[in-house]
């Protein structure tokens, strides 16, 4: 019996295994082991679950999904802009993810397609001829007293009505709680180009990363700094709290929200610009974003100050709460 068989009679028999347990079980070597299930997972027989140093294999899971029929232009369309993480960490794009979210809901996948597809067109309204949206009218309608930042831009909003996240939420959201490097490098794939595009067409001479507020043992505004690698001066900005820390998504009011970024960002820059974009993953309310670029100009860093969010929301005060 060859090895990848030995390791697919013992997944059937008893679900999951790392790869040492399957060398301990089958009295082989790791070398072995590894490269049988290299051939397995080529052959699409396993799944992969999790990741090192607790990486476990499985039988692939076999999909009880009916096959439907979509017009190519349809798929082509959830290709571009569908995506979805099932519960067992898998990403999912175009019509099969659909095709999960559906079933998931008992919708039937091809007219729920027709309405997804006429539902995200009105948003696709909003981008401008460069791709982006500009969300400055939506933070002018928010109730802000003094608007400090010259211009607000998103790459995409991070939920829409019915269908929830966006492609870009989606990613944002996982990468962001999961603290997953595979999507966090998969976020910067997708949005590098615009970060670059727009730092061009702002004619930014300084850029400035808003730290997060809660401690994580991977900070996904960190690692997009570190990979975005943007040829511009780091504008300095810092994040203090008290002894508990209050993160801007626990605040459900305007008012508190613009007291936390106002008392809890500082810039202990000495630099001086013309133009400082600051870059942020997920803008809602606007608050902090708004009052870091009233501390910039308050103390004669930058002239203008404008924001370009990943993902950010559709209309007026919004708390997005889980990123």
């Amino acid at each position: 019996m060859s090895t990848e068989s030995k390791i697919l009679e013992l997944l059937t028999e008893q679900g999951s295994f790392s790869v040492r347990e399957l060398s301990e079980n089958l009295s082989l070597s790791r070398q072995m082991i590894h490269l049988a299930l290299r051939n397995l997972l080529e052959a699409d027989k396993i799944q992969r679950i999790g990741r090192p140093p607790k990486t476990v294999y499985q039988l692939k899971t076999k999909s009880n999904l009916p096959q439907v029929l979509i017009q190519p232009e349809a798929e082509k369309f959830l290709k571009e802009h569908f995506m979805l993480i099932t519960e067992r960490g898998e990403l999912k794009e175009g019509v099969e993810g659909f095709q999960i979210w559906c079933a998931q809901r008992k919708l039937p996948v091809e007219k729920t397609s027709t309405e997804y597809r006429t539902t995200l067109q009105k948003y696709l309204t909003y981008y401008d001829v460069n791709g982006f949206i500009d969300g400055t009218e939506k933070l002018k309608s928010t109730g802000y007293d003094i608007i400090h930042l010259d211009k607000l831009y998103y790459l995409d909003f991070y939920a829409i009505e019915r269908f929830g996240k966006t492609r870009l939420g989606t990613i944002l959201h996982y990468a962001k709680q999961g603290q997953s490097k595979v999507l966090m490098k998969l976020l910067v794939s997708e949005t590098k180009s615009k970060v670059e595009l727009l730092c061009k067409l702002t004619e930014a001479d300084g850029v400035g990363f808003v730290p997060p507020t809660i401690k994580r043992e991977v900070q996904l505004m960190k690692y997009l700094q570190n990979h975005y690698v943007i040829a511009l001066p780091a504008v300095k900005i810092n994040k203090t709290s008290g002894i508990i820390p209050v993160p801007q998504k626990s605040l459900t009011k305007l008012e508190e929200r613009i007291t936390n970024a106002r008392e809890t960002f500082s810039i202990p820059e000495t630099r001086k610009f013309k133009h400082v974009l600051l870059i942020d993953d997920a803008v809602g309310s606007g608050a902090t974003v708004n009052e870091i670029a009233g501390k910039i100009k308050k103390k004669g860093i930058a002239e203008k100050v404008s924001a370009l969010a990943i993902t950010g929301s559709f209309k007026g005060f919004d708390v997005i709460t889980d990123v």
